[in-house]
């Protein structure tokens, strides 16, 4: 079984009754996840490079914004549309500590 999580692929899972316990799936459900999650290095360079376009943080890239702030926009609604979508994205990447993912895309794909 291919299993699947979040926006990045994990090995094969056997379906080994530890596996189904740690994952507390009944041993007879045939659980399947067809989102496909290998990140695009396209989509991360965009992310990397886009900048805020409107407020008090006007100007700054994505990354740069405080935590805090991308976290209210979670609570009370993210834009709709691209800008949308990216700060959805730098959320999850900020609150699982990968700002030196996109940090690294800035330098070795800087833009031109």
């Amino acid at each position: 079984m291919l299993l699947h999580i979040g926006r990045f692929s994990m090995k094969t899972v056997d379906r080994s009754t530890s596996v189904l316990k740690l994952l507390m799936i009944p041993k007879d459900n045939n659980i399947t996840f067809t989102r496909t999650m290998a990140p695009d290095i396209e989509n991360l360079k965009i992310l990397a490079h886009y900048r805020m376009p409107f407020g008090k943080f006007k100007g700054r890239y994505l990354v740069d914004l405080p935590e805090a702030y991308l976290i209210w926009f979670r609570q009370k609604g993210y834009p709709e549309g691209k800008l949308g979508n990216l700060l959805k994205e730098m959320t999850e990447i900020k609150i699982n500590g990968l700002e030196p993912l996109i940090r690294k895309i800035q330098k070795d794909f800087p833009l031109q």
